[in-house]
């Protein structure tokens, strides 16, 4: 199956919607707080409908899932779109412009096609099954890092692994990595272009893992669950480059049972 014209309709798609994010960004938006007492605002709905609308008209018998509007799946199709308006909104309503915008499209159950657009610094790191992994034009790779020592190793929060696991940043200090806090979609992209070498996340939603597991696959790197298990159902994440996975999977493992 020829996926560029797939590939070609969500890069669009995130790069047009990043721009409806840009308008409402270091503007003191205001900001309003969901059931599950995460952040959203105008932005993050404006962009999603921006998204739904635009696949809905191309592709009408295509399924949905989006963080901000749920799931439109009512024809048991094959075929289904995952929409992140903005990935990292407590960074966007802050106005650090580390955040993205995640669109995934899905075939009998696996990522093929995805794009991630990251408004403020304008990049746009997109990937489909066969055709590779780029960043701007520019292919892009995971790093050829073989030592923890040497990594660079980011996350969205500490203290959400530490309630996940209180001993596991000081496992990767203990290998002399160099911790960051680079996370949200952000930390994703610098493990696909080889500027870090492993981002883990103790829980992600469906919405949140949406482009990355064709991005790091056809970026020569892994993404999947903390066991080193392949896939995006929701729950833990990990992200890094081949050389490393075995060695970081064995230093997570302490924490599976958690």
């Amino acid at each position: 199956m020829n996926l560029q014209p797939y590939l070609d309709f969500a890069t669009s798609l995130a790069y047009r919607a990043g721009k409806i994010t840009l308008g409402h960004f270091n503007t003191d938006v205001h900001v309003n707080i969901k059931e599950n007492n995460d952040p959203v605002t105008i932005a993050d709905h404006d962009a999603e409908t921006f998204i739904r609308g635009e696949i809905e008209r191309v592709y009408p018998g295509h399924a949905i899932v989006g963080e901000e509007f749920g799931i439109n799946d009512s024809n048991g199709t094959p075929f289904r779109w995952t929409i992140d308006p903005i990935d990292g909104t407590k960074s966007f309503i802050r106005g650090v412009p580390l955040y993205g915008v995640l669109i995934g499209f899905e075939m009998e159950g696996i990522i093929r096609v995805g794009a991630a657009y990251y408004p403020p610094l304008d990049e746009m790191l997109c990937a489909a099954d066969g055709l590779g992994c780029w960043c701007n034009g520019r292919r892009a790779r995971v790093s050829d890092v073989s030592e923890i020592s040497q990594a660079c190793v980011v996350t969205s929060d500490f203290q959400r692994l530490a309630d996940k696991d209180t001993s596991l940043m000081d496992r990767f200090a203990g290998r002399k990595a160099l911790l960051r806090t680079w996370g949200d979609a952000y930390g994703y992209l610098l493990v696909a272009t080889g500027r870090a070498e492993v981002c883990i996340d103790p829980f992600l939603d469906i919405w949140d893992y949406g482009p990355y597991p064709v991005i790091l696959r056809e970026a020569g790197g892994f993404f999947g669950t903390w066991s080193g298990e392949e896939g995006h159902t929701s729950g833990d994440a990990l992200a890094c480059n081949a050389a490393l996975k075995p060695e970081i999977v064995e230093l997570l493992r302490g924490s599976l049972s958690t």
